[in-house]
């Protein structure tokens, strides 16, 4: 079983329809080959991150990177009295 076949059939274990799946098996190793040029990072490398964002995607977390940073209030600080 090459790449794309195992992407698709994780996608499919995901909950994506068969066609879906595919589709975006082909989405994920192309960006993958985007990211390790943009980034001069190893391709596996890249393909891992986004196989960790499709993860958490899929079980309704944000991945870290993507949360917005924590205002005072949200850190621990007491909110401005209004």
């Amino acid at each position: 079983m090459n790449e794309l076949e195992q992407l698709t059939q994780l996608c499919a274990r995901l909950g994506a329809s068969p066609a879906q799946a595919a589709v975006m098996a082909a989405q994920l190793s192309r960006r993958a080959d985007q990211l390790a040029l943009e980034r001069s990072i190893p391709r596996a490398a890249a393909l891992a991150s986004l196989l960790e964002v499709v993860v958490q995607g899929r079980a309704g977390e944000v991945p870290a990177r993507f949360r917005p940073p924590a205002g005072p209030a949200e850190a621990g600080g007491s909110a401005p009295a209004v």
